[in-house]
């Protein structure tokens, strides 16, 4: 299963990519465009891991499905790292 975006995390696109705030870290990240794409793809959007990587190498047909997952399974542990996405199953803990 797919982390979601922290609550506290603020997205906002920007012309070449995105920038994520955290409000709980008062920190800004920046995401490039293929990174702004994988966040767009985040739950509800996509369910599984499988889904999102279909949907980005839709649009890098260059590029071996090989290499766009594991791009993206880069992204979403250092995005979880830093606390800005979350588990599903931590949110469920939670309550």
């Amino acid at each position: 299963m797919l982390p979601i975006p922290h609550p506290a995390v603020v997205y906002r696109a920007v012309s070449d990519g995105a920038v994520l705030l955290s409000t709980a870290d008062e920190v800004y990240y920046g995401l490039n465009a293929v990174g702004a794409r994988v966040w767009e793809l985040l739950p509800p959007v996509s369910r599984t891991v499988e889904e999102l990587c279909a949907t980005v190498a839709a649009g890098y047909p260059e590029t071996e499905a090989a290499t766009i997952r594991a791009d993206v399974l880069e992204l979403l542990q250092t995005l979880e790292a830093h606390g800005l996405l979350q588990r599903v199953s931590d949110v469920a803990a939670d309550r």
